[in-house]
């Protein structure tokens, strides 16, 4: 294991994960404290180590790199929703919604920015970061609809609106701009958003807790899409950039945001429109623990 960068950092978030499954079950963690965990990390954590993930000086190759990046998530965003509508129409209704939502949306915030963070630092966020815009964008639209059937009720407003946009524009002004933030700010926003990789395991090992793990492994639906989410789109991943010529760490970073497990937000999308929240939270909890193997795996293949 030492001799892996890859499968070392990713043991470690495997056990914090672990953590929070065990504070959980003795009730420290319990859905409150996980719900203000939650806004810990998105309102606060998370758009730090973002802002502080751009400061860098302007650099055109970055630049590019970032347009690269962006252009790839709204590519491999927009190809999983078409193929999606293909794979599951012999599900019923409620199971194909589950099951569209987790083949193009990975945990790449939660999840994404510790893994992007352990292995290639403040660069991994800010390529991840971008890729986040996308997400973003595409969960608060094409997600929304996917589960209602109404296309009123897709948020653009939400699209734009949320704490991960507003910290990756902050942090493109001041990577434009060359923008020389005062020592006191860059340690603060060092020392609070270092909590973000920390904080995420301990809340999904927390979601985790509250899922029977016997049910988790029975019926083929949930293996089926966690199969196509951790090892046929990463896969995928790898045919369509490599050809092309796609820096090295970049493919990799690419790579790894699409070899994420389901999206958290799966199980609160399928509870709040009526689809089938219990394969959602089995899809969640299957595909983090299959992870902890298949991300290694897929790195290597990289």
């Amino acid at each position: 294991m030492g001799d892996n960068p890859v499968i070392e950092q990713v043991m470690v978030l495997f056990l914090i994960m672990i953590v929070g499954m065990i504070a959980a079950k003795r009730g420290i963690i319990n859905k409150e404290v996980r719900k203000r965990l939650s806004e810990l990390l998105l309102y606060i954590t998370s758009p730090f180590l973002v802002v502080l993930s751009f400061n860098f000086k302007f650099s055109p190759d970055m630049l590019i790199n970032a347009g690269i990046v962006f252009a790839f998530s709204f590519a491999i965003h927009g190809f999983t929703a078409i193929l999606g509508r293909y794979l599951f129409v012999k599900f019923p209704l409620d199971k194909e919604k589950v099951l569209r939502f987790i083949i193009v949306f990975s945990n790449c915030g939660f999840m994404g920015f510790p893994v992007a963070e352990s292995l290639y630092g403040r660069m991994g966020v800010f390529y991840a970061s971008i890729y986040n815009v996308v997400f973003h964008i595409f969960v608060w639209t094409y997600g929304v609809m996917l589960f209602s059937s109404d296309r009123k009720s897709a948020s653009i407003k939400k699209a734009f609106l949320n704490p991960g946009m507003f910290s990756v524009a902050i942090g493109m002004a001041i990577f434009l701009f060359s923008l020389e933030l005062p020592k006191p700010i860059v340690q603060t926003l060092d020392m609070v958003g270092s909590m973000t990789a920390p904080l995420s395991m301990l809340i999904i090992g927390a979601l985790l807790a509250d899922t029977d793990l016997k049910k988790i492994f029975i019926g083929w639906d949930v293996y089926y899409g966690s199969l196509l989410r951790l090892l046929i789109i990463p896969l995928m991943t790898i045919v369509m950039l490599k050809p092309i010529g796609v820096d090295r760490d970049l493919l990799r970073i690419c790579v790894v945001l699409t070899a994420m497990p389901a999206a958290a937000n799966t199980v609160i999308f399928a509870e709040r429109y009526g689809a089938n929240s219990v394969l959602a939270s089995r899809c969640v909890a299957l595909s983090t623990i299959l992870s902890i193997v298949t991300i290694p795996l897929i790195m290597m293949l990289t």
